[in-house]
């Protein structure tokens, strides 16, 4: 935040806030947007939309800003999200409110990924820690306030200034980011062609498919299997195109980038859908104290990741101490079933789940820019954004299913997401690297 990039820092942080608000606060406003527009048959489809939509512009986002510099992609990610944002606040149906999302999704992909990018080409690589844990902490806040502010929203005002409010603050804060560009020595990209991208975005397009199948699968039980076969079969033909070679079976070095942090994000998400169920059904909290619980998960990531961007924990301790914590945590929740056990625990397991999260997270995307080759920041980090969307989403689904499957039993739940997490800690030596610089192979540091 020094003179030369505070403008500059302000800018994305402020960017990263909106984008996240916008994936909070959705939620709390969609029960009454489709109540209102009719449109219960699509509830679903309005998640999805934008989940499919930042997939493929991920992919694309991250070549564009390789060739081109991030400075192009960013500027139409956000004439894009702010034109979703517009169409959603406006939409007259549920059809034109679903469609406005799948526009956001776009735009959000776009920017988060070239922001990627920004950092890498703006900050001396000593400083791409910090940087990494202020966009931990812009994505924590909203996770915090979002559904408070969109539930007030939503009840005082219109559920349609949830998305024409963003749309207002987000030109100011883009302008706050281009101002800070000013001056900046940037690399604009290699100026080169992107061979192979439309086949990218086709098959983008098929993984962003794919895991809408297998989102809509896991949740209608038996009936859904077909869906979730279809799903899984597309997958895997469609994802390893989008991942570095080797990916899928964690090799050395950078192709394990995706595997582990899709591991490990979907590990925790997955048990947060499960633990506010648990504990309003099982130990009789309400829904603000069951909220509560995941407050305080969000303020351990802050905290594990202002540890990280101190320099006080080490990348492998970071990578692996973190999956560890996950894996502790969502052991010690568990334990929270028992009538016996203070709810007081439910709390602390969040706070070391969050904090594992918090240190792991931007750990891979900092070593992810240090890793890669000039010209290939962005399509490395949209790999692992890829990765992270699939993953999560398999993780989701397939915790859902089996505890469907079980007859709601919870441990089986959890016992999937505890396995996950374990499998990240097993793979993060096999990310952790001392080689230098784009080097696809790593050796334990």
């Amino acid at each position: 935040m020094s003179a030369k990039y505070r403008s500059l820092s302000s800018g994305l942080v402020a960017l990263v806030m909106l984008v996240a608000f916008e994936a909070m606060a959705v939620a709390t406003a969609m029960p009454v947007v489709a109540r209102e527009l009719d449109g219960m048959h699509l509830y679903n489809l309005a998640f999805s939309a934008t989940l499919a939509a930042s997939v493929i512009a991920t992919v694309l986002g991250g070549r564009w800003s390789d060739v081109k510099g991030p400075l192009p992609p960013i500027a139409v990610g956000v004439v894009t999200f702010v034109a979703g944002l517009l169409l959603a606040g406006f939409a007259p149906t549920m059809e034109v409110f679903v469609g406005g999302r799948f526009v956001q999704g776009l735009g959000a992909g776009l920017i988060q990924v070239s922001l990627y990018v920004l950092v890498a080409r703006a900050y001396p690589q000593a400083m791409h820690p910090k940087v990494f844990a202020l966009f931990s902490a812009a994505w924590v806040v909203p996770s915090m306030v979002g559904p408070a502010i969109a539930g007030l929203v939503v009840e005082n005002i219109d559920w349609r200034w949830v998305f024409l409010g963003v749309a207002l603050i987000v030109v100011p804060s883009a302008l706050l980011l281009w101002r800070g560009t000013a001056g900046q020595r940037l690399d604009t990209g290699s100026a080169q062609p992107a061979p192979g991208l439309g086949g990218k975005l086709v098959w983008a397009t098929l993984t962003a498919v794919a895991a809408a199948l297998i989102q809509y699968g896991s949740a209608l039980a038996l009936a859904g299997i077909p869906l979730l076969v279809a799903g899984v079969v597309l997958l895997a033909v469609a994802l390893p195109k989008l991942l570095m070679p080797g990916s899928l079976r964690a090799a050395r070095g950078l192709p394990s980038a995706p595997v582990l942090r899709g591991l490990a994000f979907g590990s925790l998400t997955a048990s947060q859908v499960l633990i506010p169920l648990m504990l309003i059904s099982e130990r009789g909290l309400s829904p603000t104290g069951a909220g509560i619980v995941l407050t305080v998960g969000a303020l351990g990531w802050s905290t594990g990741s202002w540890f990280k961007g101190r320099g006080t924990i080490g990348n492998l301790t970071a990578m692996r101490g973190g999956a560890f914590l996950i894996a502790l945590g969502t052991a010690l929740i568990a334990l929270v079933l028992i009538d016996a056990v203070p709810i007081a625990l439910a709390y602390i397991a969040m706070a070391i789940s969050g904090f594992g999260i918090g240190a792991l997270h931007p750990t891979v995307s900092v070593l992810v820019l240090e890793m890669s080759r000039q010209g290939e920041e962005g399509q490395n980090s949209a790999a692992v954004g890829v990765g992270e969307s699939v993953f999560t989403v398999g993780a989701v689904a397939g915790t859902g299913a089996l505890f469907t499957a079980s007859g709601e039993m919870y441990l089986v739940g959890f016992g999937f997401t505890f396995v996950l997490a374990i499998l990240a800690a097993l793979i993060a030596p096999r990310f952790a690297h001392s080689a230098p610089t784009g080097t696809m192979e790593g050796v334990r540091s």
